[in-house]
């Protein structure tokens, strides 16, 4: 029995933000002045006027969204000192988990190698702990690096037990140089000279292996069931490499090897199929009431991490209140000032912050602590996604696999673990093998119902957000240091299609019939909460209103038209106080957030360029699905490593590059289109009224210009850090249609 709770185990803290909210509601009502104006004077203009009406509608609507999602900022302070004086050690839940990784080419099996490695060391007892490695692309050589891996893990967790040390991905500890502290004495020296070197020799054989591929030989028992793999097609490959049987809370955590079985003929439905096969398969072999889940980047960079989330999972009072557990996702070796905008401090410090006091953080697909029976669509009420009894649906719900609906059970009904314990993980493997094959879901609930949902490339998205509909919360954790860290998107394409594929993702959830209004009204999404998802959905939208705006200055001054008022209108100083209220608006949050003013601009900047390529194409393929002409595709983004904390200070390691992906065609027209725009003016080439009475549109032309200033120094770099000619060519067209179009509609 667990000891009296003395004290509790984390305290939610409501943040006071008057400053911010005053900010946000003077913008508020600065936009619905500008709306008043323009449609008061509708009449007496024209088809600009209108169409900036219609954009900035759109602008005032996702302010509203914003507004409600941080209305309400909380905070949440674990102590996970006091856990165990309210829980013995024996008496800490278990928890399987979970990692992912598709493709060793993309992300390279020593960074996988890395994150389990951190996981098999942090500070909770090994009996506790089983890991789960889902390897979508079956490579062998991610299973070589795994065994490679549990051989200098015997070495690496007891080293970090015992010295503390921190952090406990070996690539991070390493790269930093040695502080001298009282703890190096001759002895840990001596040991750290020798794990270093270790370390050293399994990074050369991965990337020996890597290049060669002669490390391991197909042939030889560990390696045959590789040896007839297909891409997209091969049978389940399910291997115990390290297994604690002595139950040994001192000793290392299970590791277990998961590829699932695939056919062109079924459909395998991304990271979220693999999910659920790793759900399915971890219920079949150790069945803990907890889950983790991480992508293969993101290592444990702090050791206390299971004892903060427990403080939240174990301390509700209901458990109602804490569905799940998600810890920002944040970034290692974060380039200076955040040129790519991909570092998410600001929007963790305001809008989740915000969208933490309402039901809760949306889940983020990596760094969360799930329920395992929330997962498996039980209701805060102890109901399930079907009508019935529990035990008459069972095989129609979880499958036809014996073993797995008896521990799928089990955990329904309060409990955990494998009925008939203790138990040998090889000798659960055959029954681990049928419930990861690919026609194992058919007829079943999983991925409509329960486990993660399937129909889109978003599924962390569409799947807490049925988890908050069926009437769940969530939590908050920001530990310090970090909870994880993993590895940001370099460059520009990298950053863009990681991009395209969350406004991909996001739309399939819009246009659902899981879409967050219709989820409010027939189950228990809050309205708040809805809101605050639809703040997230909605950056598959704003393409098209962003595009038109962002146009909307080069077309007036090419057109002889105007969307601003005259200098000499007062009315102008209301989109001169927007712009300026804005723009110290963002700048006062990150300030606020701890970052430079340059990091400002950054951000501000790749908000737009993201807007007119990744999410534009995300609309785009959506577009295509809903008319039946094309099918959304996940694209892996690649990962890189880097090794030294000071890799991200050279000198082009914050430029933008460019490869011949039509991605980069819609930034590049638009800013032709306003190059084309300000050379018409200042050579008076179309000018009837004077530059003065279009003063306003000409500056907006500029700042658009200086927001897409990567792609004007793409126009005349070199190699990867410049347009290819192709991409100019189709851009340069684009622009002289839309200037064509322009003249003809002047005439």
């Amino acid at each position: 029995m667990a000891k009296p709770i003395p004290s509790p185990l984390y305290e939610k803290i409501p943040q006071k933000n008057t400053l911010h909210r005053a900010s946000d509601v003077t913008i508020f009502f600065l936009l619905l002045s500008l709306l008043a104006y323009r449609l008061l004077s509708l009449k007496n203009n024209g088809f600009t006027w209108l169409l900036a009406f219609l954009c900035e509608s759109w602008f005032t609507f996702i302010w509203i969204l914003n507004l409600s999602s941080k209305w309400n900022p909380v905070s949440y302070k674990t102590y996970p000192e006091r856990l165990l004086q309210c829980y013995r050690v024996d008496e800490l839940p278990p928890v399987d988990m979970f990692v992912t990784t598709a493709d060793p080419m993309l992300e390279p099996p020593i960074i996988t190698v890395n994150t389990v490695l951190s996981l098999l060391a942090v500070d909770y007892p090994a009996n506790k702990l089983s890991c789960y490695v889902s390897d979508d692309g079956a490579s062998p050589l991610t299973f070589f690096a795994l065994l490679e891996a549990s051989k200098f893990a015997k070495l690496w967790v007891p080293f970090c037990k015992k010295y503390g040390i921190q952090p406990r991905a070996p690539f991070r500890y390493f790269s930093r140089e040695l502080l001298p502290s009282h703890d190096n004495s001759m002895e840990f020296l001596q040991e750290y000279r020798k794990i270093k070197e270790e370390y050293e020799e399994l990074r050369r054989r991965i990337e020996d292996a890597t290049v060669k591929s002669i490390s391991y030989e197909l042939s030889t028992a560990d390696f045959v069931a590789f040896s007839n793999i297909k891409k997209g097609s091969h049978p389940t490959i399910i291997k115990v490499i390290l297994e604690n049987k002595e139950s040994r809370s001192d000793g290392l955590p299970h590791l277990v090897y998961v590829s699932r079985e695939k056919h062109p003929k079924h459909p395998h439905h991304y990271k979220a199929g693999a999910m659920n096969v790793l759900t399915r398969v971890s219920g079949a072999m150790t069945n803990a009431p907890f889950m983790l889940n991480v992508d293969c980047d993101m290592y444990a960079n702090n050791p206390q991490i299971f004892h903060h989330s427990m403080c939240l999972l174990l301390g509700s009072k209901n458990e109602q209140d804490c569905g799940f557990v998600q810890t920002p996702q944040s970034f290692y070796d974060g380039l200076k000032d955040d040129p790519f905008g991909n570092q998410f401090g600001v929007l963790y410090k305001y809008v989740v912050s915000g969208i933490a006091g309402l039901q809760g953080p949306n889940y983020s697909g990596t760094g969360c602590f799930h329920r395992r029976k929330v997962i498996y669509g039980l209701w805060p009420d102890g109901r399930m996604e079907f009508k019935g009894r529990i035990d008459e649906r069972l095989e129609k719900t979880f499958g036809n696999s014996k073993e797995f609906t008896k521990t799928a059970a089990r955990i329904l009904s309060g409990l955990s673990g494998i009925s008939d314990c203790p138990y040998d993980l090889s000798n659960r493997v055959e029954a681990a093998h049928q419930i990861a094959s690919c026609s194992y879901e058919y007829g079943t609930n999983w991925g409509t119902k329960i486990g993660w949902l399937y129909g889109t490339t978003t599924e962390d998205i569409l799947t807490g957000m049925r988890i908050h509909a069926r009437g769940w919360k969530s939590t908050d954790c920001r530990p310090d240091p970090p909870a994880f860290l993993g590895c940001a998107p370099s460059g520009g394409p990298a950053a863009l299609i990681q991009q395209k594929r969350w406004a991909t993702g996001l739309l399939e959830v819009l246009f659902s019939k899981n879409s967050p209004f219709i989820v409010t009204f027939t189950a228990k999404l809050q309205f708040r909460q809805c809101l605050a998802y639809m703040w997230i959905i909605s950056w598959g939208l704003r393409p098209i209103p962003e595009l038109c705006y962002l146009a909307l200055p080069a077309y007036c001054i090419m057109a002889g038209s105007h969307f601003l008022p005259n200098v000499q209108d007062p009315a102008v100083l209301i989109p001169i106080s927007l712009f300026v209220s804005y723009n110290f608006h963002t700048l006062l949050e990150y300030w606020g957030a701890g970052y430079s003013i340059r990091a400002c601009w950054n951000n501000l900047r790749m908000w737009r360029i993201t807007a007119v390529t990744s999410w534009l194409f995300g609309f785009l393929s959506v577009i295509l699905k809903l008319l039946g002409l094309s099918e959304t595709v996940f694209e892996v983004t690649k990962k890189d490593q880097s090794t030294t904390p000071g890799e991200g200070s050279d000198k082009d390691s914050g430029r933008f590059t460019f490869d011949g992906s039509l991605i980069f065609v819609p930034a590049t027209t638009l800013l032709l289109v306003h190059l084309m725009a300000l050379v018409t003016a200042l050579l008076g080439l179309f000018d009837l009224v004077g530059i003065e009475s279009r003063i306003g549109e000409i500056i907006c032309s500029v700042w658009v210009v200086l927001c897409f200033s990567p792609f004007l120094k793409g126009l005349f770099g070199k190699g990867k850090y410049g347009i290819p000619k192709s991409t100019i060519c189709k851009s340069a067209a684009l622009a002289f249609l839309f200037l064509a179009c322009t003249i003809t509609v002047r005439k």
